[in-house]
């Protein structure tokens, strides 16, 4: 039977619209750094970098490669870390192209470094060789956390964020990290903007 994240990670990938707290486990991802405007052409080659690597292992048995404990499943949506820089943080107003961001595509966990080297292998004709060069395979914890789901478009965000931070004050937890992450349910080029459905997530202590 096919895994699919939506039924199996709920509280992961799909939680409440009232904020929560969870420990998030140890997660293998492949990772790339990145700065600015999120619209930009740039951002979009390194989330179609990061999908064609998932993919990349997905289709890995239909190139004759079955990896030891393969399984059927689902790749896992868009996840990006965002903070801003130095400049950016001293601003009254968002400045979208002072964003700094690590986007990241969770992988299952049979994935390896050396199926990771393959898949890279694999998507040579497909990305930029600067890009395949800076894709990393990390193992990232991000142990105790609050976390919404945000209906709406990605502007509106603060009203999520304002309740997050309500609920941390009556549950006795600090935001630790000025950083948050975000994932991303839904296709931003499908969806209606305001039925957009993205997973905002902050460490807490």
């Amino acid at each position: 039977m096919k895994y699919e994240w939506r039924k199996k990670d709920k509280e992961i990938y799909l939680p409440s619209i009232t904020p929560t707290k969870l420990k998030v486990p140890p997660i293998k991802y492949f990772t790339l750094n990145g700065k600015g405007n999120p619209n930009s052409e740039a951002f979009k080659e390194s989330v179609a970098a990061l999908y064609a690597l998932s993919y990349a292992i997905r289709m890995m048995p239909k190139k004759g490669i079955t990896p030891n404990g393969y399984f059927e499943y689902t790749v896992f949506p868009l996840e990006g870390v965002w903070d801003l820089d130095e400049v950016g943080r001293q601003l009254e107003k968002l400045d979208k192209d002072r964003l700094v961001y690590n986007l990241m595509i969770r992988q299952p966990d049979f994935v390896t470094e050396e199926l990771y080297s393959m898949a890279k292998e694999l998507s040579a004709k497909k990305v930029s060789d600067d890009l395949l060069e800076s894709v990393k395979f990390e193992i990232i914890e991000e142990g105790l956390c609050v976390q919404c789901l945000h209906i709406g478009d990605y502007d509106s965000e603060p009203e999520t964020f304002s309740k997050m931070d309500d609920f941390c004050s009556a549950n006795n937890l600090t935001r630790i990290d000025k950083r948050h992450r975000e994932i991303y349910i839904s296709d931003p080029r499908k969806t209606d903007p305001a039925k957009l459905k993205t997973v905002l997530r902050h460490k807490v202590k």
